[in-house]
Order: structure tokens, then C-alpha cells, then sequence
């Protein structure tokens, strides 16, 4: 006799229920795929699938249905204005991504090329991690095209800089990089977190690789974390292959709540962005601040490029300050702040602020911070979806110790 569920016992009924039905209809959110393990008619299909041979899923580190259309819904968002199609891989983080990418890019031996006004985790990744595995890292200014075709090596593999750098809102010129990457046969690997699809794209700009902390503007609510890459077909196949020896992956629900952000990205930007300008020109100037960085403001070495390579009033939403005064001063500001909330990381609703010496860029020493334009009282605002008279006049109460 042929077995069926029906027929076992109450046991095996109860771990082999009638499977769920597939409804017809078009479900308007996405499902979520929570299983860690897929079932197979055949022998050969599981080996198929291992292989590569034919399309499907095994086991969730490999591939996961729900986070695929997570990553290819960012590769669309990405890749919109390309000839060539692109293809996305997502993971646990940033780093997560990031660790991925230099992992399947780069070898014992090979030179790495590196903006050093970067954010801290990525400058220690380069700088300390991956040294003990052989792989050399210069720390340029990333403005300086000429230092940067000055410091590539023949065993360059990868120039990586930031969209917009962490905190100093440095604009890289992505074309220029573009075509010292491609003279060297580097690969060109940019981190636009700070920027999200909704302001650049860098793949239009001759980028090879691009690199998000998902968990910033692509989810946008503070509450999921996860990475994404977006490359080329051949390149994501050994960033994939990289991704399951190492194992960063993401998980479903984390995916379910990031393709949800992805909905409301432009608009949040937008927003974002809007107030993020109107902010930093209102305290621009104030006798107790020494600098404030945005590319919406004239004094900002980069707002021309800006302007060139940014959507039309999206010019970034983080506004780093520096007040007058050092370190003291900074801690001092940020602890005054009632509407702007201490707390890690940026791109949610709500407006963070953070003092980046003591936070975001503590693994660097005093030089380091100099040379990557940080002042001992810088503190990064993340601008939220707040109304912009409240921010700013909770930012200008701070400074003034009222």
C-alpha cells in the first residue's frame, strides 16, 4: 500500500498536515518564506539544485526566496538607468556585505585602495582584519584623483570609497574613480549608504560594486538590520559564492521588513533630504560652531559635484556639526539636544545625533580622525520625518546652553 499522511499515525499526521493552498489572487505584501529547508521529489533534484544545474532551494544560508526578492528589488532600484542587467545579494548587515565583498574580491597579496574618510568598522576591517589575511590597504584622499592613481599598485584589486563619507559628507567623484578602476583593472566598490538609490547611484557612474547598510534608508524604521550588493552577474556570482562559505545571511523576516521600506524610500528621502539642507544652513555661521558639513551649503568643498551627480534637492540627510571647543564642547551639545534623540546609526524616522569620535569612529586615533576630517566635537545629526523649525531650534538651544 502506497503511503499517505492520512494514513499514518496521529504523530506523522500531526508533522505532515494537507499542504496550505496557493491562492489565485496577488497577494498586495509580499510573502515571507520562513523555511530553512526544502523538500525534493528526487535525489536528482536536490543535487540539481546544489549544483546549479537548475533553479530552486535548498537551504536557506544558500538562497532564500523572500531575501532574494529583497535583493533584486534594490538591484532594480540601482541598475534602473543601466544598459546591462544587475543582479543583488543580500545579508545579515553593512558589514556583513561589506566583509562579503572584500572577501571575494580580494586575496592574500592583493592591494586595496581606500578613501581614509570612511566610516570606522569599514577603516578597521581594511586596516586591521584583513592585513592579518595579507591584503594591503593605502588610505588616500579620495578627492585627490591624482593621489589615488598615485597610490594604485599592480596588485590593486579594489578602490573603495563612500557615496558620501561618514561623517565629513566628503562627495566622491565617482566617474573619476570609475576611470582610474577600469586603467588599473580594479574593482571599483562604493559604499552608498549614505546615500540610498533615492540620491545616487553609482553603478551609473562606472561603479563595479555597491554596497548598503540596508539597515539605514532602504529600511528606514529603526527596526531591521541587513546588508546588500549590487553588481554585474559574474561579479554577485563570486560574492555569493563568498556569502555561503561565510555564512552572513539574512533572514526572512529581516527581508520582509527592508523590501517594506523600500516602498517609502523616495519619499522619506525627499523629505530627509529637504530638511537635512535647511538645518545645516540654519546653523551654518552661528558663533559657536566652527564648520558644518553638507553639500547643500556653499562652503562645501563638493556641492558642484553634488549637484552633478545627486537627484535634484537630494543632496543627503546627514548633517554632521562641529561646535567650537573640542571634544567637551561636543559631548556638551549633544546632551543639551531634546528633540534630537543619542543613538546608532542614521536614515530612520527619527532624528539621531552622536558624538562621532567617541561613537561611529572610536577605533581611530587622534591622527586618524584629523586625517579623515573629523574634529574632536563633531556630532553626526541623522535628520528625520520632524518638523525642521523644531530641529533646528532644538539644535541652536543645545549650543547655547539654554
Amino acid at each position: 500500500m502506497s503511503y499517505t499522511p492520512a494514513s499514518g499515525g496521529e504523530h506523522t499526521r500531526a508533522v505532515s498536515p494537507p499542504p496550505a493552498a496557493v491562492p489565485a489572487e496577488r497577494p498586495m505584501r509580499m510573502p515571507v518564506h520562513r523555511a530553512t529547508t526544502y523538500a525534493f521529489d528526487t535525489s536528482q533534484d536536490y543535487a540539481d539544485v546544489l549544483a546549479g544545474a537548475k533553479q530552486g532551494y535548498s537551504y536557506a544560508r544558500i538562497d532564500s526566496p523572500t531575501v532574494d526578492a529583497f535583493a533584486e528589488a534594490v538591484a532594480a532600484l540601482e541598475g534602473a538607468g543601466l544598459a546591462e542587467p544587475v543582479r543583488g545579494q543580500a545579508f545579515a548587515s553593512g558589514m556583513g556585505a561589506l566583509s562579503t565583498v572584500f572577501m571575494a574580491l580580494t586575496g592574500a597579496g592583493s592591494h586595496v585602495v581606500a578613501s581614509r574618510s570612511i566610516y570606522g568598522n569599514t577603516y578597521s576591517l581594511l586596516d586591521r582584519l584583513l592585513r592579518r589575511f595579507g591584503v594591503r590597504t593605502d588610505f588616500v584622499d579620495i578627492t585627490d584623483l591624482e593621489a589615488v592613481r598615485g597610490a594604485v599598485r599592480p596588485d590593486t584589486a579594489v578602490l573603495f570609497t563612500e557615496t558620501l563619507s561618514n561623517p565629513a559628507m566628503t562627495v566622491s567623484d565617482l566617474p573619476g574613480l570609475a576611470r582610474i578602476a577600469r586603467e588599473s583593472g580594479a574593482a571599483l566598490v562604493v559604499d552608498s549608504t549614505f546615500a540610498s538609490p533615492a540620491v545616487c547611484r553609482p553603478l551609473e557612474h562606472g561603479a563595479d560594486v555597491v554596497v548598503h547598510s540596508a539597515t539605514k534608508y532602504i529600511g528606514g524604521h529603526s527596526d531591521t538590520t541587513g546588508g546588500v550588493a549590487v553588481a554585474s552577474p559574474s561579479l554577485i556570482d563570486r560574492i555569493r559564492s563568498a556569502r555561503v562559505d561565510l555564512g552572513p545571511c539574512l533572514a526572512p523576516d529581516e527581508a520582509y521588513l527592508l523590501h517594506r521600506g523600500l516602498e517609502t524610500l523616495p519619499l522619506r528621502v525627499q523629505r530627509q533630504c529637504a530638511t537635512a539642507a535647511e538645518f545645516a544652513a540654519a546653523l551654518e555661521g552661528h558663533p559657536l560652531v566652527e564648520r558644518v558639513d553638507h553639500p547643500s551649503l556653499d562652503s562645501h568643498p563638493q556641492s558642484a559635484l553634488a549637484a552633478k551627480l545627486f537627484d535634484p534637492g537630494r543632496l543627503g540627510a546627514v548633517v554632521t556639526v562641529h561646535p567650537r571647543g573640542g571634544w567637551e564642547a561636543g559631548m556638551a551639545f549633544a546632551d543639551r539636544l531634546e528633540v534630537a534623540t543619542i543613538a546608532a546609526s542614521l536614515g530612520g524616522t527619527h532624528t539621531l545625533a552622536g558624538h562621532v569620535a567617541s561613537t561611529s569612529h572610536r577605533n581611530m586615533n587622534d591622527a586618524e580622525l584629523a586625517d579623515a576630517g573629523i574634529s574632536p566635537g563633531a556630532v553626526r545629526f541623522s535628520i528625520g520625518l520632524e518638523d525642521p523649525r523644531d530641529l533646528i531650534g532644538d539644535a541652536l538651544a543645545a549650543l547655547g546652553g539654554n
